[in-house]
């Protein structure tokens, strides 16, 4: 969309004092991968944020841009900005508000007086029934496509919502921030970004990016130790009547919102009404479990104790029957933040509070954007979080000397495990695009670098093989980037819409690896449980009930009891993926294609 005179002025005068700074000295940061696949401890990280060495003491290369690490192309900005003058003259672009960009650095811009916060007036009434949100019982959808119509999907647009935008906290792994701006009001929205760096030099670097920005403020989760990847996807949207959570699979960046047409993502969101007096959080009613680990998880990232505290202020009743898991990057241990509560010990967690805890077999359908060193283990312990189980029993059957197991422990969970490595053989799939898939999607392989996976990991003879499908889109010849979990009896189980029922779904950043979901081990010093975490990421689990509820805009109580929806007096069949379909969006053609003795998977990275 085209700039005022005003707003051209102030982009100017933004990149003008962008170029102050010497570029031959900068430190650039290339993305090599959007993967966070697992390593050992002997093992090179990959898919991280790799730097390059001093630009001065490189070979020289013709016409390079001038870029900031953040993306930001100021020769190209300032041609553009050109360019829309020239046309302006001959077609004027439609009169708007300004965007006014300051000179001040960004520390001295904001001062504690105007520091971001999620408060609004101090009376605002929550929505009535008669003033609906649009997303009052939650919702998830596909990112809109270029050239594909329109189904049950979603633009960046329409997620943001800018003219009523009041604040918008984002967090991402890739970031395209010119272009993100030009979504956002940016005079009248406060933005913290949540964005990974490595160390003080980048971090300086980011704020000096930013420093012509004066609504703009950064926020960066630690990466110290073992962390290698800030990989979550969320944003917390705050309106005057309501707050938007939001759970995308998809970055920052215009392939990953459908503007090329080429890659597909997946989001959740919810609006959730402000209560009518924000004077004090005590007041609030008990906040859900949904809400509390999301608490958990800003508080993690380092987010400013405003933004989080302002969380009390809105009512998290809608999300009573879904939860917010996440992985806290690092060492998670009983003294800091609690292995109990994150990765896929948290999974577990989540799993048993929402009441689908089960010891009957299941169903997993995992879609991925990369795949990690996989083996049974991991699997081993995926499976069972996916039943409710929390990591303790694996933890101790995995640690404890056998002279020192209980018999029946021992014997309890050798059983549980069998059965566990039987039903993933049969019933766990993994959906991971081949060589084959990405060679005549549209993009090509020039657009698969989001998608990754290691040769050496599939030619290890310990990976399971058997478990991959080939991923395909739908929408014809689209590539994905979602990472959806769906989970559902076997059909010697059929589903039932009674609280009993084991069918979900997870949506958001965990790609199928241990760095996303973690290890748990004992720890040396304490000898007690760690669980130790390479990635940052969250997502949402939705209960196959509550999706129902939401796709058909009922209370989850109203579903009838013996099948999942009643319509016309008859239940519907639900049976396998065929039951997600039905209520939420399943992009894959499913059950997928077996990988061949010739099929080679899509590898990016060698």
């Amino acid at each position: 969309m085209s700039l005022d005179e005003q707003e051209e002025a102030d982009l100017r005068q933004a990149i003008e004092l962008s170029l102050q700074a010497d570029p031959s000295k900068r430190k650039h940061e290339v993305i090599v991968v959007d993967s966070d696949s697992s390593t050992t401890d002997d093992e090179a990280p990959t898919g991280q944020v790799v730097h390059q060495a001093n630009i001065s003491e490189m070979e020289p290369a013709p016409n390079l841009p001038v870029m900031g690490i953040l993306g930001l192309d100021r020769k190209a900005m300032e041609q553009e900005r050109l360019a829309r003058k020239r046309k302006a003259s001959i077609s004027p672009p439609p009169i708007r508000k300004s965007t006014k960009l300051s000179e001040t650095t960004l520390e001295k811009s904001i001062s504690p007086a105007c520091t971001p916060s999620i408060d609004a007036p101090t009376k605002i009434v929550p929505s009535s029934p008669s003033s609906k949100l649009p997303y009052a019982n939650g919702a998830v959808k596909k990112t809109w496509a270029f050239r594909h119509p329109r189904d049950n999907d979603i633009k960046l647009e329409e997620v943001l919502q800018k003219e009523d935008l009041t604040l918008a906290v984002l967090s991402s792994f890739q970031w395209d921030v010119e272009w993100l701006l030009r979504k956002i009001k940016t005079k009248t929205t406060q933005l913290v970004f949540v964005m990974q760096a490595d160390d003080d030099d980048v971090k300086a670097e980011y704020r000096k990016e930013t420093a012509s920005m004066p609504n703009v403020r950064l926020c960066f989760p630690s990466m110290e130790g073992q962390v290698n990847c800030m990989h979550s996807k969320l944003m917390l949207l705050s309106y005057p009547s309501h707050l938007r959570i939001v759970v995308p699979t998809a970055n920052l960046v215009p392939y990953d919102w459908g503007e090329t047409g080429i890659m597909e993502n997946t989001v959740f969101l919810i609006d959730l009404p402000r209560f009518e007096s924000t004077s004090t959080t005590s007041a609030s009613p008990k906040m859900t479990t949904f809400g509390v680990d999301l608490i958990h998880f800003l508080g993690a990232m380092g987010l400013e104790k405003s933004i989080v505290d302002s969380m009390h202020h809105f009512d998290f009743s809608a999300t009573q029957d879904l939860a917010f898991v996440h992985t806290i990057g690092g060492a998670n241990t009983s003294d800091g933040p609690s292995w109990r509560r994150t990765g896929y010990c948290g999974l577990g967690r989540a799993i048993s509070n929402l009441g689908l805890a089960t010891e009957d077999p299941l169903n997993i359908d995992y879609i991925t954007s990369s795949v990690g060193s996989l083996n049974t283990e991991f699997l081993t312990t995926l499976y069972l979080a996916a039943q409710g189980d929390q990591g303790i029993g694996v933890y101790n059957w995995r640690t404890t000397p056998a002279s020192k197991l209980s018999k029946i422990v021992d014997r309890n969970m050798q059983a549980k495990q069998q059965t566990a490595h039987k039903q993933i053989a049969t019933g766990f799939k993994i959906y991971f695009p081949s060589m084959e898939t990405v060679r005549t999607s549209t993009g090509g392989p020039n657009n698969g670098g989001t998608i990754c996976f290691q040769s050496k990991w599939w030619d290890n003879p310990a990976f399971p093989r058997d478990l991959l499908r080939d991923s395909k889109s739908r929408r014809e010849g689209m590539l994905m980037h979602n990472k959806i979990i769906y989970v559902y009896p076997t059909p010697s189980h059929p589903l039932r819409a009674s609280h009993s029922t084991t069918a979900w779904a997870y949506i958001g950043s965990a790609n199928c690896s241990e760095s996303a979901w973690g290890r748990l081990v004992k720890d040396r010093g304490t000898k007690t449980p760690k669980l130790n975490c390479r990635n940052w990421e969250c997502g949402v689990v939705v209960p196959l009930r509550r999706a129902v509820a939401m796709a058909h805009h009922a209370a989850v109580d109203e579903i009838d009891g013996d099948g999942v929806v009643v319509e016309g007096g008859k239940a519907m069949k639900t049976e396998g993926l065929r039951a997600f379909e039905n209520v939420m969006p399943v992009p894959i053609r499913y059950p997928g294609r077996e990988y061949g003795d010739g099929d080679r998977p899509w590898f990016f990275t060698g």
